[in-house]
Formats: C-alpha cells, sequence, structure tokens
C-alpha cells in the first residue's frame, strides 16, 4: 500500500534543495551530492540518515520520471493553493472549512466503497498514488544506476582509507644543491607543494635541513603517488626525482582481495573507473604541467 499522505506532506524539490523549474540533470546532480552524505554504509549507526537516504531515493525516483513529475505537480500546486486561501481566512472560518472538508472526505470516500467505477476525474492524490505504484512494480533503471555508483563510490573511499598507509609508502625526493647553497637549489616547502599538489591531497612534506636536495612527501592516496613519481619532474633547469623509500607498495589487485568488505565485481568496477579517471587526470597534469613550464619561462 502506497503512504500517498507522506508524499503530498512532503516538498521533494526542498528535500533534494533545488527549484521546481529544476532539470533532470540538476535533480540527478542534487541527489549524488546529499545521498553521499547519508548513504547506510557511512553512517550504519544512523537510523535517521537511512530513512533520509530512503526518502531521497524516493523523490529521484518521482522527479526524474515525467509522468510522476507532473502528478505530483498537480498535487503540489493544489497544496499551495489550499495554504494560500487558509492563510486568508480567519480563525473561525478555517474551523468551518475544515469541518466541511472533513465531512466532504468522509461522504467521498463513502460513494467509492459503494461504486466499482466511477466516471468522476481523479483527484491529484489518485494520480499520484497510482503513478508512485506504478513505479514500484517497474522498478526505476535511473534510480538503480545512481545508488549502484554511490555504492562503488562508497566502497572505493572505504577501500582507500583501509587498504592505504601513506606512512608506509613514503617517497624520496631529490634535487641538485650545492654545499651551502643558501636557496637550496631553488626549493622548500612552498615550492615543491606547488609542483606537487596537483596530483592529490598530500598528507605530508619534509624538507631535509641537514642534507641539502633532499625531502620526503607522504599523499593521502596511492594514485596520488604513483602519479606524482611517474610524472612530476619539477623546475626543468634543476629537476625533481621521486622515487619510492623501500619498495613499491603492492600490486592494487592482491590488496584488494584480501579485503572482505569488497567483492570481485566490486573490484572489477573500480578498476574500470579508476583507469577512466586516471586517463582524465593524466591529460589534466600534463595540460598543467605545460603552463608551469611556460609560466617559469617567462620569469
Amino acid at each position: 500500500m502506497v503512504d500517498i499522505k507522506k508524499f503530498t506532506d512532503v516538498d521533494l524539490y526542498g528535500l533534494l534543495g533545488v527549484e521546481t523549474t529544476a532539470t533532470s540533470i540538476e535533480i540527478r546532480k542534487a541527489y549524488r551530492k546529499k545521498a553521499l552524505d547519508c548513504h547506510p554504509d557511512k553512517n550504519p549507526d544512523n537510523p535517521k540518515a537511512a530513512e533520509l537516504f530512503h526518502e531521497l531515493a524516493k523523490a529521484l525516483e518521482i522527479l526524474s520520471d515525467e509522468s510522476a513529475r507532473a502528478a505530483y505537480d498537480k498535487v503540489l500546486n493544489a497544496r499551495k493553493a489550499a495554504e494560500l486561501r487558509n492563510r486568508q481566512l480567519d480563525s473561525k472560518r478555517k474551523k468551518l472549512k475544515a469541518d466541511l472538508e472533513e465531512r466532504e472526505r468522509a461522504a467521498n470516500a463513502e460513494a467509492n466503497r459503494k461504486k466499482s467505477y466511477s466516471t468522476e476525474a481523479k483527484s491529484p492524490e489518485d494520480e499520484l498514488k497510482e503513478e508512485i505504484e506504478r513505479l514500484r512494480k517497474e522498478g526505476s533503471r535511473l534510480l538503480e544506476e545512481e545508488q549502484e555508483l554511490l555504492r562503488q563510490q562508497i566502497h572505493q573511499t572505504l577501500q582507500n582509507s583501509t587498504v592505504w598507509d601513506s606512512s608506509k609508502h613514503r617517497i624520496k625526493i631529490k634535487w641538485h644543491a650545492a654545499k651551502g647553497d643558501p636557496t637550496n637549489g631553488g626549493y622548500n616547502e612552498e615550492v615543491l607543494r606547488k609542483f606537487l599538489q596537483k596530483f592529490g591531497d598530500i598528507e605530508a612534506i619534509v624538507v631535509s635541513t641537514k642534507k641539502l636536495g633532499s625531502a620526503i612527501i607522504e599523499y593521502k592516496t596511492r594514485e596520488a603517488s604513483e602519479m606524482a613519481i611517474a610524472y612530476e619532474k619539477g623546475n626543468p633547469e634543476n629537476p625533481l626525482k621521486l622515487e619510492w623509500i623501500g619498495e613499491p607498495p603492492r600490486d592494487s589487485k592482491s590488496a584488494t582481495q584480501t579485503s572482505q568488505n569488497v567483492t570481485e565485481k566490486d573490484f572489477e568496477d573500480l578498476v574500470l573507473r579508476q583507469m577512466r579517471q586516471a586517463e582524465e587526470r593524466k591529460k589534466l597534469i600534463e595540460q598543467m604541467m605545460k603552463e608551469d613550464q611556460e609560466e617559469e619561462e617567462c620569469l
């Protein structure tokens, strides 16, 4: 049985934080942002988060279906019109109106029970109820796709935080610096951070005060670490050399297989997604490096 009252009492547009004129793309974008924050996997001990996640899913399901959205808009507009009328009535007239409407609802309900078919036009609430019931029976492919993307993103976040330990995968940075050079070959923490932060979030950078031309960096993710080692050269006039301290990290597939929280299908989906992200980031990094080099040449 569909709880139609719940959906007539809730502003689904307000729940998602969009205007009533929002496009389907804007609605999906708003859903992703809010659903990611209250996803049950990220809030296992918060029943209110799970309830909100369910409400967001229903909002997306209704507002992304053209027919269901039109039916919901009728209910929403009728409710707003009724609220406007109510504000224009004084308290006494409100009570009289409420009593009258209650009697009309009771009479209509009794009449509907006695009639097997009705030639009267359907109310906005009835239309919305039918649309929601249809969506429940058919299932929403869009909702399934969005929740699958959310699930993958949550798993990726949990996997990165579980598998990657930056303290065990530090990177050594070297460059040329003459003995006694007060500029340390033109590099300090600020300069290094400018070159290296484009690959991802940095956990820490430590520039050696005893040995010139030497520093250590820790990235918060494996991907950022590997990209920095592969692509960063620093100032062309005094290039940087980045390498792992000790053995490179193990193959990500082996590490993933040790996690009981990630299935084989999750891993395959994650790898494909990371490959696409890595290719996009590679192009971005190459463009940024080119701009950095052009900037250095102009100085």
